[in-house]
């Protein structure tokens, strides 16, 4: 058939394999992230490593789309339960800690707020956001011991594998920090969502493109390909402002992530291909708040090259 889809990871027209389908597969219908804010810092904004964060966080640590913290978990959950009920009613949930460091805190907290999220109603897994140089022994043993119990996956926080960009972004740490990081939790088996950002200041193509082809080499479980947007009150504004880097273009955006996946073995599941910042607090790029065409865009390039994740591998 002329316009089969050639890429077997796919219940759909999408030529990368998606979390959506990975999910479906896995646990027989549609599964939905649920952010929750467990009231965690981090040691880039408590003074441990630095105090002014990454440079493009805002003062909710990444976690802009999550419920305040002063509220119980198990309400977080259920206001969330919700909304996501309004749209689809038949499905299960994954809790999300996404805001700050979520494993930066002694493990006896760790243990009170992870266990307890495990248990809401209809849930099939559990997401944790943190970063490489926040994974203790004790921590680890947790997270293994965790991964019996439950769909686990440990979010990790690469954005770039160039060291020069991470000191430029005040990350904290080093390429060779998140690959020790990186491989005390794959040691465990636990899953690994790598996360990278296109668009960083001083980041050429060739860049972008190294970083994936590092990814493709550490071939975790999933990935999450971010677009970097500029928000309001972040470092990252006064040097846009200032005219130190231009925001992508969706053009160059677009055939960047498609090259990107190419690169990709066939088998990383992806859980984002953009990102959006909140409307109110965007300062660019602004076709970032139109996901839907991003995606759009990058499906139909990727059937105009005939190609698919993996096409490189």
């Amino acid at each position: 058939m002329k316009n089969k889809n050639p890429f077997e990871n796919s219940d759909t027209n999408k030529r990368y394999y998606t979390y959506d389908c990975y999910l479906k597969r896995r646990f027989g219908k549609k599964c939905v992230k649920i952010a929750l804010d467990g009231g965690f810092t981090c040691p880039n904004i408590d003074g441990k490593i630095s105090s002014g964060g990454c440079i493009f966080c805002s003062e909710k640590g990444s976690g802009d789309h999550t419920p305040p913290c002063n509220i119980p978990l198990e309400d977080q959950f259920m206001q969330g339960k919700a909304l996501v009920s309004s749209k689809w009613s038949d499905v299960f949930y994954i809790p999300y800690f996404q805001a700050h460091t979520n494993t930066y805190a002694p493990i006896t907290v760790l243990k009170e707020k992870f266990d307890r999220a495990i248990e809401l109603p209809d849930t099939v897994g559990l997401s944790i956001s943190t970063r490489p140089d926040c994974l203790e022994d004790d921590v680890i043993e947790y997270l293994s011991e965790l991964s019996e119990k439950t769909y686990l996956t440990v979010e990790l926080g690469l954005q770039s594998a160039n060291d020069k960009t991470l000191k430029l972004i005040n990350r904290g740490h080093s390429y060779a920090d998140f690959v020790n990081g990186y491989n005390k939790l794959k040691k465990k088996n636990i899953n690994v969502c790598i996360h990278i950002i296109n668009g960083l200041p001083g980041e050429e193509y060739h860049d972008m493109m190294h970083t994936a082809s590092c990814v493709a080499d550490l071939h975790p479980h999933a990935l999450k390909i971010h677009l970097l947007y500029i928000l309001k009150n972040t470092p990252l504004a006064t040097m846009f402002m200032r005219g130190d880097f231009k925001a992508l273009e969706r053009e160059e955006y677009v055939k960047t992530v498609c090259d990107q996946l190419e690169l990709l073995p066939k088998d990383i599941v992806i859980e984002r291909l953009t990102g959006d910042g909140v409307k109110d607090d965007l300062i660019a790029p602004l076709w970032s708040t139109k996901k839907t065409i991003v995606t759009n865009e990058i499906d139909k390039e990727l059937v105009k090259r005939g190609s698919f994740q993996g096409f490189l591998c």
